[in-house]
């Protein structure tokens, strides 16, 4: 403080600092050091000297009536005022900083008026201290900050507005949309619920509470907004999807959003591409452009009815040795922009993906389903594995080639079962698209059968478990869900998969044989015998699947329990699989330029970005699934009986299977029958079900 402004005489006006904003008052008495003031709310306070700011005056002639002394106070207020929300602060500090670095109040008055009044310096007074981003108030003075401290301390200003601002009113909406979350309270003008953040936040404070929701959503563990979001969230329950529940109940997701592709980075739809649709038009023109001789083969695909991106086809027929077959594969790799920015998104799809509510599509969808998709009647680029085998199944070295592909037909697995079931049975065959082709899949499946069984006497554990078609009607709360059993096709999946094993088999083979790195799946364990086989039973399947380890994906060529191959190279998937692709690359390269295009060393680094994209693409897979059949459950009421089978019981828990509808739930053991034991048929009702939560409980069984 000034030193004038210590102890000011009776009747002078002074000035002082409460509650974060300027006071002004009259003494009316001093004594040691203490003033009494008059305030201009009528009250009296007694306050030290040594608290005023550092400016006083004018001085009044003392013994005023009160009335005239609130009077003369009242008018300093006013003019101080008017005069303060005149000044800018703003231009005084682009003119102030280049001439001193500290002064006092009357001296910034000084630069705008010759001889300032102690009305005016009390003005300047004022506004320099609402201008803390530029002056530093240190009595008697203000310090002038430098544009490099001003702009360091507008940046902090303004985080720190914008979290008072969040934290203020965050912490509030965010418990409000809690209980709409709980059903607690509607919001009366759903739409898109603009009306309700107009009426509770500011624009960039919604945006910023949306950034950390969204943030939280995808990565629980980001600890990038920790802080704000403890303060966000207090109060509200610590549970796992707080976030989505806050952001659908807002109507930023919609209900039953997806959070697992969130989780993955992996955008649904067929948008993503567009940034990087000149590198996709350019692999596109190069398909189109490249000439291929003719395979002259009468290749046929065997897919489901809704599947578009076709990425492999056969041709076998019966030889004198006992079989022929060649298999067509899509052929994406041989135009494929690997390290481009096009590579580097599709790897960290890393996967196509199946899921109820639609496909989401690895490769841009006009290339998967449409430029590389071997479509019956239209020249595609493929990967051609020719194959002999004798009539007891067992198989050469194969042939790898590139050429121009044209598919006589695309099957679907319902009309080759239903040929596949006239020939065994010599009944006429159906009138559908595949009785044409009767042989071949005759043929096809002589030869399935005769693999499958060479793969089980050298161990390999089948599980032949259908899954129900969860189907959904509607969008987003009005979805419902049904769960529809299709006609097996076993024959037909059958032959198809043991195709697909035997060409991933013998190129893996080729490859080893002329020391070609590829990516292998590998499941290098020893399986008792007895584990060999087909297995249809829940408890079978259950009993067999806790012994087994999940297979992996690496660089070295090894055994594939499971399977009971030597080694595995997946390879047939090129459109749905980035593992594939990199194989099918490889293998391509090394056709024409006689080396690889990768060493096992570049392969493993690939891997190591691969495999993360894979776990999580993995989780939502498996775990979206669950879900909705957890949301079918629900929506049939807890008065329903399941049938299902135990295939687990310990002294706690019971599991149990409920083989129509592809579920395995879990009971406290006192639900059961005490002689419960795996294979036994129970009926099971189901209740407490969260779909989001992955929780549900058996609440009543009967055997």
């Amino acid at each position: 403080m000034a030193d004038g402004a210590r102890c000011p005489a009776l009747g002078c006006v002074v000035e002082y600092m409460e509650g974060n904003a300027v006071q002004i008052a009259l003494v009316t008495e001093e004594n040691g050091g203490y003033l009494r003031l008059l305030l201009p709310n009528r009250r009296e306070t007694r306050l030290a000297a040594s608290r005023l700011l550092p400016w006083s005056g004018p001085l009044h002639t003392p013994g005023l009536s009160k009335e005239q002394s609130l009077r003369i106070l009242e008018q300093h207020k006013t003019t101080r005022e008017e005069r303060a929300a005149a000044v800018a602060p703003l231009e005084v500090w682009e003119i102030a900083r280049g001439e001193v670095a500290r002064a006092p109040a009357r001296w910034f008055a000084e630069l705008f008026s010759d001889s300032p009044d102690e009305d005016m310096v009390a003005a300047y007074g004022r506004a320099l201290l609402t201008c803390k981003s530029h002056f530093r108030f240190q009595p008697p003075d203000f310090l002038v900050y430098t544009g490099e401290q001003a702009e360091k301390r507008l940046a902090e200003q303004r985080a720190r507005e914008e979290r008072e601002a969040i934290t203020t009113g965050g912490g509030a909406f965010f418990r409000l949309l809690w209980d709409i979350a709980c059903k607690k309270r509607t919001i009366p003008e759903r739409g898109d619920n603009v009306p309700l953040v107009r009426e509770q936040l500011s624009p960039e404070v919604a945006e910023r509470l949306k950034a950390v929701l969204h943030a939280k959503m995808r990565d629980p563990e980001n600890q990038e907004h920790d802080a704000l979001w403890t303060m966000l969230a207090k109060g509200l329950p610590d549970v796992p999807h707080l976030p989505l529940q806050l952001l659908a109940a807002w109507g930023e997701v919609p209900e039953h959003h997806n959070f697992w592709l969130d989780r993955a980075g992996y955008a649904p739809g067929d948008a993503w591409w567009r940034p990087l649709a000149d590198e996709a038009q350019d692999i596109a023109r190069a398909a189109r452009n490249r000439p291929l001789p003719e395979c002259g083969l009468p290749f046929v695909s065997i897919d489901s009815p809704s599947t578009r991106d076709v990425d492999d086809a056969f041709f076998i027929e019966h030889s004198e040795a006992g079989f022929t077959l060649v298999l067509a594969l899509a052929a994406p790799a041989l135009f494929w922009p690997f390290d481009g920015r096009l590579d580097k998104a599709v790897l960290r799809r890393a996967t196509s993906l199946y899921l109820p509510e639609g496909t989401c599509h690895m490769l841009p969808e006009f290339l998967g389903t449409d430029v590389f998709s071997l479509i019956a009647g239209e020249t595609r680029p493929a990967l051609c594995i020719r194959l002999s085998s004798d009539r007891d199944g067992a198989v050469g070295p194969c042939e790898i080639f590139v050429v121009g592909a044209r598919l006589a037909a695309n099957l679907n697995y319902a009309d080759c079962q239903a040929v596949l079931e006239a020939v065994q049975s010599r009944a006429p065959l159906p009138d559908n698209a595949a009785a044409p082709y009767a042989d071949m899949l005759r043929a096809g499946l002589e030869l399935a059968r005769l693999r499958q069984q060479a793969r089980i006497a050298g161990g390999a554990v089948i599980m032949n478990r259908p899954e129900p078609v969860l189907r959904l009607h509607g969008e987003g709360a009005d979805t419902i869900v049904t769960l529809e059993r299709d006609k097996p096709c076993r024959d037909a999946q059958n032959l198809v998969a043991e195709m697909m094993i035997l060409a991933s088999g013998a190129v893996a083979d080729w490859a080893a044989e002329r020391d070609i790195p590829l990516l292998h799946r590998t499941q290098d364990v020893a399986l008792p015998k007895e584990y060999a086989g087909v297995w249809t039973k829940p408890e079978d399947i259950a009993r067999i699947m806790r012994a087994l380890v999940p297979s992996c994906l690496e660089v070295r060529a090894r055994r594939h329990a499971a399977l009971a191959v030597a080694r595995y190279a997946p390879i047939t998937s090129p459109l749905r699989r980035y593992a594939d692709l990199v194989n099918e690359a490889q293998t391509a390269y090394f056709l024409h330029n006689g080396k690889s295009l990768w060493d096992k060393e570049t392969l493993a680094r690939m891997l190591g970005h691969l495999l993360p994209a894979l776990e999580a693409t993995g989780q939502a897979q498996r775990f979206r699934p669950r879900y909705w059949k957890l949301l079918y459950f629900r929506q049939q009421g807890d008065k329903v009986w399941w049938p299902g089978v135990i295939t687990e019981e310990n002294d706690a828990f019971v599991s149990v299977s409920l083989p129509e509808q592809g579920l395995f739930v879990r009971g406290r053991r006192q639900l059961f029958d005490e002689r419960a034991f795996p294979g036994m048929s129970v009926s099971v009702r189901l209740g407490k079900i969260n779909p989001l939560y992955n929780e549900v409980q058996i609440l009543e069984t009967a055997s």
